[in-house]
């Protein structure tokens, strides 16, 4: 049984994408800007994508990396919170691993904290999540993974689980 067209993206069946996400150089701006990652929706499996993503922060950035779920005690051999207002800091970047109907009351939690940045997960997607966080002066990507943009920026996609063969000399994307 596959889901809905609503319970994927968080929009009424038949409905079309209106939000317009952040272009590359946004991106990349957002990712420069940060020295913080919550990840909410965090999973101790290695097979999850959430972890995948933990452990590649943790590995291959410079961010201080927070884990939330209130089922979790520990992973990555770190410390995990049961909420983002349970962070001993303000993450910069909320990056979420959610259903989209949660989208919402995340977004709004990482408005009540005073993140900057709320980092929609690849596959995800929910507008009114995006219109909470814009509406207080968050920066929104979704649909996207912050590690594959990351990787991307930093020239280790293949770090990342990408190995795209291909050899070039083009530069890096500068802000």
């Amino acid at each position: 049984m596959t889901k809905s067209t609503e319970q994927q993206t968080g929009a009424p069946s038949g409905s079309q994408r209106t939000w317009q996400g952040p272009s590359a150089t946004e991106r990349l701006r957002m990712l420069r800007a940060a020295e913080s990652v919550a990840i909410v929706g965090a999973s101790a499996k290695p097979a999850r994508a959430s972890n995948f993503v933990g452990t590649y922060l943790l590995s291959s950035s410079g961010y201080r990396v927070y884990f939330i779920n209130p089922r979790e005690q520990e992973i990555l051999g770190r410390p995990v919170y049961g909420s983002l207002a349970d962070l001993p800091e303000v993450p910069d970047v909320v990056d979420v691993f959610r259903r989209s109907e949660d989208l919402p009351d995340v977004a709004r939690d990482a408005v009540d904290i005073g993140a900057k940045t709320l980092w929609i997960q690849l596959g995800l997607w929910n507008e009114e999540a995006a219109r909470i966080a814009e509406d207080a002066g968050l920066s929104v990507a979704m649909d996207r993974c912050i590690k594959i943009e990351h990787a991307r920026f930093h020239g280790g996609l293949n770090l990342a689980g990408f190995n795209t063969g291909v050899i070039s000399s083009k530069r890096q994307t500068l802000a």
